[in-house]
């Protein structure tokens, strides 16, 4: 049985636990290159954010708090907030409508860099 808790030492004579599931431990196990290169290759792809995904989600959220902050309390916000993380900029665009233009123009701007600025093609390099 695979312990819940994978040590690193690191240079400055720390330690860091990261706390997995089991089949998190199994399938990194499985891994042709290991555990710590695997780890080591799952954190250097997600920095990158070679697909924008990461990018993606924080400019949605960015758009979010600006539709929170500056028509929280108009009609359809919560839909509307239903079609920012959906990705769904037709609705988007259709329930801000009636919002002040400039509000509008800013949410479906940062929408539209969001849902755009994220392809969502896999990585075709395996693990």
């Amino acid at each position: 049985m695979t312990s819940q808790y994978f040590q690193r030492k690191t240079s400055m004579k720390t330690s860091r636990d990261i706390a997995l599931f089991e089949r998190h431990w199994a399938w990194l196990s499985d891994q042709p290159r290991g555990i710590s290169a695997t780890l080591h290759l799952l954190v250097e792809d997600a920095s990158r954010d070679r697909h924008g995904k990461y990018r993606a989600q924080k400019l949605k959220e960015d758009c979010y708090f600006l539709m929170r902050d500056t028509a929280g309390d108009r009609p359809s916000f919560e839909d509307a907030s239903r079609a920012l993380f959906s990705g769904d900029l037709q609705s988007l665009k259709e329930l801000v409508a009636n919002w002040p233009s400039e509000v509008a123009s800013k949410v479906i701007a940062q929408a539209t860099e969001a849902c755009i600025g994220h392809t969502s093609t896999s990585d075709s390099r395996r693990l």
